[in-house]
C-alpha cells in the first residue's frame, strides 16, 4: 500500500457495519478502521470481534486500510490479537509521547508477523496529541524503521492546552509535527484546526489549504462530507501543475543549451524550485 501519497484517510468505527459497508464508496484514499475514540468503552470487545471480517471485506474491495489501535499497551495487544494483519497497510497508535511507545508496538508486530508467517512488515503511524508529544516529535520521528507517518491530533492537543481548537492556538504545534515528519521523509496527516467541524465547510476548506502550506501531506476525515475537501486541498492545483510543466520544460531546455540560469514568470529557476515542480508532476502521474 502506498502510504506516503495518501491525501484523505476516512475514520470508520469498527463496530458500525452500515458505515463499513459503504466506506469504499466515499472517495477517500484510505480507510481507518477505528477501535479507539469512535468506539465506546463498553463496545470495545464487540468491535474487536468485528474488525478482522470488516478488514477483509474492505480489502477485497480494494480499499487501502489502516487500523487505529487503543493507546494502552494491554488494550492495543488485545486489538492486534483480533486483527487480520495480512490485509492491513499500517496500524495507527494514538497518544504517542515517547519513542519507546512506538518501539514496543514494533516489537509486538515483529512477534505477530513471525507467528503468522507474514512476509512483509506492517507500518506504524504515530499520532502526536499532547504538548509532550509535540516537544518530542523529532525523537519519535527518527526511532523506528516501521514508522510511515506522524499524525497531529488537534482536538486532544487543544484540550491538553486548555485552548480552543483553532488555527492561532494550533499552528506552532502543528508545524513542529510537520517539520519532524518531513525531516525523516515521513507522511504527516492532520490540520491546524478542528477536525470536528462538519457544518462550516468554507472554514474546513480553508483549514485544509492552510495545512498543506504548513507541510502536512494529507489529513484524516471523520465524515464523508470532508473527504472531497481534503482530496482537493492536498492535490496540486491546475495552475500549480501548469507552472510545474513550464519549469521542467525550461530547465530541460537550459541544460540542452548549456545555460546555467533560466527564468520562469520572472523568477530564477534553481534546484529547489525544480524539485518542487518535479514532485508535483510525479504526484499527478501517480494519482
Amino acid at each position: 500500500m502506498r502510504l506516503n501519497g495518501l491525501r484523505s484517510l476516512l475514520f470508520v468505527p469498527a463496530n458500525a457495519p452500515a458505515f463499513i459497508e459503504r466506506a469504499h464508496e466515499r472517495g477517500a484514499d484510505a480507510v481507518i478502521l477505528d477501535l479507539e475514540d469512535a468506539v465506546p468503552a463498553e463496545q470495545k470487545e464487540e468491535a474487536r470481534q468485528r474488525v478482522a471480517g470488516a478488514s477483509r471485506k474492505l480489502a477485497e474491495r480494494g480499499v487501502p486500510l489502516l487500523l487505529r489501535l487503543n493507546a494502552n499497551p494491554r488494550a492495543w495487544r488485545a486489538d492486534l490479537e483480533c486483527a487480520d494483519l495480512g490485509v492491513l497497510g499500517a496500524v495507527m497508535l494514538p497518544k504517542v509521547e515517547t519513542p519507546a511507545q512506538v518501539n514496543a508496538l514494533a516489537d509486538a508486530l515483529d512477534e505477530l508477523e513471525r507467528a503468522q508467517g507474514l512476509a512483509r512488515q506492517i507500518a506504524i503511524a504515530a499520532l502526536i496529541e499532547s504538548p509532550l508529544g509535540v516537544l518530542r516529535a523529532p525523537e519519535i520521528a527518527c526511532r523506528s524503521p516501521r514508522l510511515c507517518a506522524l499524525g497531529f491530533g488537534a482536538e486532544d492537543y487543544a484540550a491538553a492546552m486548555s485552548v480552543a481548537a483553532e488555527p492561532d492556538s494550533l499552528r506552532w504545534a502543528a508545524q513542529q509535527v510537520t517539520n519532524s515528519a518531513r525531516a525523516f521523509q515521513l507522511g504527516c496527516w492532520g490540520l491546524a484546526d478542528s477536525i470536528a467541524n462538519l457544518q462550516d465547510m468554507p472554514r474546513f476548506d480553508a483549514a485544509v489549504r492552510e495545512a498543506r502550506k504548513l507541510g502536512f501531506t494529507g489529513s484524516v476525515a471523520i465524515h464523508p462530507r470532508q473527504v472531497p475537501y481534503v482530496n482537493r486541498g492536498f492535490s496540486p492545483t491546475d495552475a500549480e501543475l501548469d507552472w510545474a510543466r513550464r519549469v521542467v520544460a525550461a530547465a530541460s531546455a537550459a541544460r540542452r543549451e548549456g545555460k546555467g540560469v533560466v527564468l520562469v514568470d520572472g523568477n530564477m529557476v534553481d534546484q529547489p524550485l525544480l524539485e518542487r515542480a518535479m514532485r508535483w508532476l510525479e504526484w499527478q502521474r501517480a494519482a
